[in-house]
């Protein structure tokens, strides 16, 4: 069995694909900040699972793992020592000074690169024939940091597993709030595809062992031969997370989707119908009764809406390239546009109070 060398960036949801990952025996860089490499490396990643069946979260100690995981900072790493890099920053993020700079040599050391950002990279929309990718530049925060990437180097993964750090835990603890699967959409190349491939079924065989005798643990990865089904999570983000976003302060994403089921309804199917003109099939997309059951578990506000009513000066805009994307169609949500207003709104005060 072949092991690589894996490339995160990014430790929040990084940690919780490089410990899945080292059930395989790969060996894992994590990139993140000064405070993270100490505790990563110190003391290993702990990622918390909650097991059907089971009343208390099993927690998962790197250190414990076939695998080997190590942290560092974005200059003490050689982008050419790795088989494959996974983006797991927040889109704003990319830009920072040292990762701009490790961004720019993994795309010129043309490595396979998957992220499971919210907000794919323009690379990868690039992917999808059709779509007039020069009219979404000013989605992102700084476009410019994806100049140098081949499209066919670059996938999606969905990330749908929802997880958080306990606020009275340490730095290197992780939550999960939801177990589902990484969806991730095949490369263009069949032997970056194969690398995918394994690791798929690594994980899928790994046993964790228990006083009650070795169990499946959940959170998959999932490769599909369709590059639509990790935009499956479109739909989810305009309906959940972003609607969280309040003129005044941030609901939960269960208020925002049960607050008005049919409005979130209607929410759902319009961005499903953006995907289908992109080419998804209804196959590869979730249906809005799926989602608003896992929303019901979901009772606390976005990552987004979090970061807003914290002041953040930039956020991912997944629902702002979803609406631009609708326009090439001729297609428009009144509630979409009214949760871009919210989201612009917002980003403009923080900018003034910060500025």
């Amino acid at each position: 069995m072949t092991t690589y060398n894996v490339l995160i960036l990014g430790a929040s949801y990084g940690s919780l694909l490089a410990t899945k990952l080292l059930f395989g025996g790969h060996r894992i860089t994590m990139v993140c900040l000064p405070a993270e490499v100490e505790a990563f490396n110190s003391d290993g990643a702990r990622v918390r699972l909650p097991i059907r069946g089971r009343k208390d979260p099993i927690e998962i100690d790197s250190r414990k793992l076939p695998g080997r995981l190590t942290a560092a900072g974005p200059a003490a790493v050689n982008a050419q020592d790795y088989d494959l890099v996974a983006l797991a920053m927040q889109e704003p993020q990319y830009r920072s000074p040292g990762v701009r700079e490790l961004l720019d040599a993994v795309a010129r050391a043309k490595l396979p690169c998957v992220s499971i950002m919210n907000m794919p990279p323009l690379p990868y929309l690039k992917r999808i024939r059709g779509l007039a990718t020069d009219a979404l530049d000013s989605c992102y925060t700084d476009v410019s940091v994806w100049d140098n990437f081949d499209p066919a180097l670059v996938t999606l993964c969905s990330p749908d597993p929802q997880a958080i750090r306990p606020p009275e835990e340490k730095i290197n603890v992780l939550q999960v709030t939801l177990p589902t699967n990484f969806k991730v959409a095949r490369f263009d190349s069949d032997p970056y595809t194969a690398m995918l491939r394994q690791m798929e079924a690594d994980i899928e065989a790994a046993r964790y062992e228990t006083k009650d005798g070795p169990i499946q643990l959940p959170v998959k990865l999932k490769v599909h031969d369709s590059i639509f089904v990790p935009l499956a999570k479109w739909a989810m983000l305009l309906t959940g997370n972003y609607r969280c976003v309040r003129s005044d302060a941030a609901i939960t994403i269960k208020e925002a989707v049960h607050s008005d089921v049919e409005a979130s309804r209607a929410v759902y199917n319009w961005v499903c119908g953006v995907c289908e003109k992109l080419g998804a099939s209804p196959n590869d997309l979730v249906p809005f009764e799926k989602y608003a059951s896992a929303a019901l578990d979901l009772v606390r506000p976005s990552s987004a809406a979090r970061a807003l009513f914290a002041g953040a000066p930039n956020i991912e805009r997944t629902d702002r390239l979803v609406q631009a994307i609708g326009a090439q169609y001729g297609m428009r949500n009144a509630t979409v546009d009214q949760t871009v207003a919210l989201v612009d709104a917002r980003l403009a005060a923080n900018r003034k109070a910060a500025a």
